[in-house]
């Protein structure tokens, strides 16, 4: 069977390097499915990649929630500017979404637009590393832990990034949440990780994601009995997800050089055109994710760039004007304005340079066509 390699036509798309099915048929062959050895070397080694204690790998992100403890009544501060998966993970534990404006340079938020939201009613700060960026906080981290306001980072497109000199989550002021889904920088298939503060933050996750059980899987083979210490939830992550990361993490370094090298080609290409402002990852710092520009008519220009097999995308629609979330809507000037300029290019490691100039030369001519310079 002849394979189709993803063009400029896929706004996003994983990207193998060929070891990862025998990996996975590994797995299979073994019959051990569940969170087994093959997951805690894989927690192992992206605990060694960022110099940090430990690492937690997950199903679900919303278990760094559970383990602070925020719940009912609790307010988290998070930019509407997001996935509305960032928002359910804080519904998901009974607390309040408190929506926050973006830098739309970045759409990022800023240490002001944090503490200019903090009532005495936040419990947690939850910015979003928007295409990978850091977002640097350290410059409240005293105020915050004198509130009792802990800060929760959602890196689901930030693995690999840097913070300053360290790795994103690295920083044991804040609790760290990877991404590791099928278009992510690293790709478990689905997945994730989360990066604890503390041994007892990490024995709070570990139990949380296997239904409060504090044996390992090989652990209770040995026993007759288990103990459930707390309330959990079924939010491991599997052998088979864990071996497609070992995989892809073995090429990591590929990836984090390819993916600078796109972000580049299209900074330098799109240089040539007028109307179109790039949003900044701060590409030397960063593994972006995403390759992401602002213009006006941004609809015709999508539409006239869908009609012609350019796979671009729209990263994301603003939470507050959403109407599940429309009890906690606030007025966001920057995030409406940007919400309604992005355009995510097509960004994905099969794609080539003259795949970029065929994307940023469709760009220009929607540009002409809409209306544009």
């Amino acid at each position: 069977m002849s394979l189709t390699i993803p063009d400029a036509r896929r706004n996003a798309s994983p990207y193998l390097y060929g070891r990862e099915a025998a990996s996975v048929a590994r797995v299979l062959e073994a019959g051990q499915f569940g969170h087994t050895d093959l997951t805690a070397e894989f927690e192992r080694r992206i605990a060694a990649y960022l110099g940090v204690p430990d690492v937690v790998a997950v199903s679900s992100g919303t278990a760094a929630l559970l383990a602070t403890g925020i719940g009912l009544g609790d307010e988290v501060i998070v930019p509407s500017m997001t996935f509305c998966a960032t928002v359910q993970a804080i519904r998901a534990v009974g607390a309040a979404p408190r929506f926050i404006d973006v830098d739309p340079a970045t759409l990022c938020v800023t240490p002001q637009l944090v503490v200019d939201a903090v009532t005495d009613d936040t419990a947690a700060v939850l910015p979003v590393l928007f295409g990978g960026r850091a977002v640097d906080l350290s410059s409240l981290r005293e105020d915050l832990a004198e509130r009792g306001v802990v800060v929760i980072e959602d890196a689901a497109h930030a693995f690999g990034s840097h913070c300053g000199s360290e790795h994103v989550g690295a920083d044991v002021t804040a609790l760290t949440c990877f991404s590791f889904g099928p278009v992510k920088n690293l790709t478990c298939g689905q997945g994730g990780a989360v990066i604890p503060r503390t041994p007892e933050e990490a024995a709070a996750v570990r139990r949380l994601r296997m239904l409060g059980v504090t044996q390992s899987q090989s652990e209770r083979a040995e026993t007759t009995s288990y103990q459930v210490e707390g309330f959990g939830l079924r939010y491991q992550l599997s052998s088979i997800n864990a071996a497609i990361g070992l995989a892809q993490f073995d090429h990591f370094d590929a990836t984090v050089r390819s993916r600078r090298h796109l972000w580049r080609a299209y900074s330098d290409a799109l240089d040539a055109l007028e109307g179109v402002t790039l949003v900044d990852v701060d590409v030397d710092h960063t593994v972006p994710h995403l390759c992401q520009v602002r213009v006006l008519h941004r609809d015709h220009v999508f539409a006239h760039l869908r009609a012609r097999n350019i796979g671009v995308g729209v990263h994301y629609p603003p939470n507050h004007l959403q109407p599940a979330f429309a009890r906690w809507t606030r007025d966001l000037p920057a995030t409406e304005r940007v919400s309604r300029e992005i355009l995510s290019l097509p960004f994905h490691q099969h794609l080539t340079e003259a795949d970029v100039h065929r994307v940023v030369t469709a760009l220009g001519h929607a540009l002409k066509a809409t209306g544009g310079p």
